[in-house]
């Protein structure tokens, strides 16, 4: 009986970890659309900015003057934000980067509505992709405020989307085991995911307010 018992406790949990991490996975139709939503305003955001860089270019060899049409006033100015060097900090325009990963987001978001299902190493570089996203987003936040001095309203819309779906990507991860957590992260994530990003987003919001405050109330 003792040895009975042993074995139940050392075999019973093994499986269970196996099968968790091995499982393919869907998602909700609420989740799937927040992915095609938010990947197509990125995608937007990209296009727009894309286009507007290479009229921006176009002017320059003919030594002509281009405004894109966000640049509203000296601190809402996308056209700053295009002509710095942050704006293509891998040799080419960043939205380009934008064209590609956004599109991948919208694919994954149209696979889940019809029903696909993925495995975990899947979500996880699924995962890893939207981290490296939000966090080059912060690197880009931090240059238009403190290095560029101006913001680019399109590049802010990507920013949100970012955002948004980083954080629901990771809740969808650590809710299903994909991402190690405990028990009580598993509960808030599903009930409360929704805070993350509207609290990650006002943060953004203050630091904006704050750095040209003058400015908004002048």
């Amino acid at each position: 009986m003792s040895k009975t018992t042993v074995k139940d406790v050392s075999t019973e949990p093994e499986p269970e970890r196996t099968i968790e991490v091995s499982r393919a996975m869907g998602g909700s139709r609420a989740f799937a659309l927040m992915l095609v939503i938010t990947g197509a305003a990125g995608l937007l955001a990209a296009w727009v900015i894309t286009i507007d860089k290479f009229k921006l270019l176009e002017a320059k060899v003919e030594g002509k003057t281009f405004v894109p049409g966000c640049s509203l006033n000296p601190v809402v100015s996308c056209g700053s934000v295009m002509e710095s060097d942050q704006a293509s900090v891998f040799g080419f325009p960043n939205p380009m980067l934008g064209l590609v990963a956004y599109g991948i987001v919208i694919c994954v978001g149209v696979s889940l509505l019809a029903r696909a299902r993925f495995p975990c190493w899947y979500w996880l570089t699924f995962n890893a992709g939207t981290l490296f996203g939000v966090g080059f987003c912060t690197w880009l936040q931090f240059q238009s405020l403190y290095r560029i001095g101006a913001l680019c309203l399109w590049c802010s819309l990507a920013w949100v989307a970012t955002i948004i779906m980083f954080w629901y990507v990771t809740s969808f991860n650590v809710r299903n085991g994909f991402l190690p957590g405990p028990r009580r992260l598993k509960g808030f994530f599903s009930e409360f995911t929704w805070v993350l990003p509207v609290l990650h987003i006002g943060v953004i919001g203050i630091l904006i307010m704050t750095r040209w405050w003058d400015f908004w109330t002048s």
